[in-house]
């Protein structure tokens, strides 16, 4: 027999579980603390119990059904660790890992936030999306009361109530005929009921990283259908309108992600993470210099065409991730060849004419002594740091001008590093890199013996290593 969420005591046993203390009693559901009857789970555990007195919304009970459905689908550090659940028709539950701390709410309470603070939470954020769209998973319903953060810096993703899973029967779409979301929150697409497209979470990133700009949120809180669509026609009051010393490259990033195509904005969590990292990377568009909302004339056509567009259905998360790759090519500025560079250039054309939605970062090792003075002029007081970044710029310059690539498509970095490989593994890692690209000079018996850059790079890469030989 089901017992009322509401009548639930601590030192109740449901299954193999005791309730210890109650941690929160929402809308939908209700949060305890609970220990195993027997062994150690070897970490702490929570319990959700959704609330069902009957007569509340049916949404409340398809959602956690959802919930039930996605999470042991789901794995990493950005998701918490399911363990169990419980039916419907004893008890519904579900035991998961108790991540500890505060979500991200209560730092709306401090917006503005510092700047550099905004783009640390994003690009967490941004890592922890990209991770779950690998997973097949949309998540629906990102904002700051379902983010976390672990002791070690992840931040952690919940409440998958809403979500879209591309292996699992879509329950929500099935039962009801309502965009489902939170209203501040829904991308455009939600709106007009599409499910499946993975940009819907960056544009919640972005509408997040807007409030804890400005402290302002870019289309108010609206509680209608008919004010939800505003945001097709309408666009948001630029961040430096609200915040005037707001850095042009964060206004950039923001206003891209709350672009209503999606093919406008990032394409993945990934390269918005990336931008986020290397804000001085960032290519800036008249967005950045926007102080006042397009004119009414703007407006008025972007409302004649959202009357009669139909969106688009997009593939799955996992196929629109796989075909928005982060392309590292390393250059070796002052090793290679002219017969190598060709290869090597020809080789990157080819991966990015496959995949038109690729970002490519033009990556170069300066090395440095690990002990000791470096030299970080020549003869005549020039950069070494900034000649080497004309050195790599130069050398991609026939694949910028034979593929008309965009600007937002390429980036080039200079690392700093005593040893080359492990630079560029970091630099992969650090990135969430999905393809390396490289060259690698003849073989000698020394090179074999000592080993090379390349081979590293191969054996220490957590992604695909080509590498790229005359």
């Amino acid at each position: 027999m089901m017992t009322p969420p509401g009548k639930l005591q601590a030192g109740d046993v449901i299954d193999q579980f005791r309730l210890k203390e109650k941690l929160h009693q929402g809308g939908m559901a209700t949060l305890w603390d609970v220990e195993p009857l027997e062994g150690d789970a070897g970490h702490a555990l929570i319990m959700k119990i959704p609330r069902i007195k009957g007569g509340e919304d049916p949404a409340t009970i398809v959602g956690f059904e959802v919930e039930q459905m996605v999470m042991p689908m789901l794995k990493g550090p950005h998701v918490p660790r399911f363990l169990t659940k419980g039916d419907f028709i004893k008890q519904p539950y579900i035991v998961m890992e108790h991540i500890q701390g505060e979500s991200l709410r209560p730092r709306l309470d401090k917006a503005p936030l510092p700047f550099e603070e905004v783009a640390e939470i994003g690009q967490r954020v941004a890592f922890a999306l990209h991770e779950l769209h690998k997973q097949h998973l949309v998540h629906l319903d990102i904002k700051p009361s379902n983010i976390m953060f672990r002791p070690t810096g992840e931040a952690v993703l919940v409440d998958f109530g809403l979500s879209r899973h591309a292996q699992l029967p879509d329950l929500l779409e099935e039962e009801f005929s309502l965009p489902m979301g939170t209203g501040p929150y829904m991308s455009p697409e939600q709106v007009q009921f599409i499910r499946n497209d993975p940009r819907s979470d960056l544009f919640a990133l972005g509408v997040m990283l807007y409030h804890l700009t400005t402290g302002e949120r870019p289309f108010g809180s609206p509680s209608s259908v008919s004010g939800l669509r505003k945001r097709l026609y309408t666009d948001p009051i630029p961040p430096r309108a609200h915040r005037a010393d707001t850095p042009p490259w964060l206004q950039e990033v923001i206003l891209r992600c709350l672009e209503v195509d999606p093919a406008k904005r990032y394409q993945t969590g990934a390269q918005l993470a990336l931008d986020l990292q290397h804000p001085d990377q960032i290519p800036l568009s008249k967005r950045a210099d926007h102080m006042a909302p397009r004119g009414s004339i703007s407006s008025i056509r972007r409302w004649f065409k959202a009357m009669g567009a139909e969106p688009e259905a997009q593939g799955n998360a996992t196929q629109h991730v796989e075909h928005s790759p982060i392309i590292m090519v390393a250059i070796a500025t002052k090793a290679s060849t002219p017969e190598l560079d060709k290869k090597l250039l020809a080789t990157v054309r080819r991966i990015l004419q496959i995949e038109p939605g690729a970002r490519l970062a033009c990556v170069s090792v300066m090395k440095i002594n690990r002990v000791g003075m470096d030299k970080l002029t020549d003869e005549e007081g020039n950069s070494l740091h900034v000649q080497q970044l004309v050195a790599i710029k130069h050398w991609a310059r026939p694949l910028q001008q034979q593929l008309e690539l965009d600007e937002h498509r390429l980036t080039f970095h200079v690392l700093e590093a005593p040893d080359t490989a492990h630079a560029l593994v970091e630099f992969a890692n650090k990135n969430q890199v999905d393809h390396i690209v490289m060259g690698a000079r003849g073989n000698s018996a020394l090179r074999r013996y000592l080993g090379s850059v390349s081979a590293q790079v191969v054996a220490e890469a957590d992604c695909s290593v080509t590498v790229v030989r005359v």
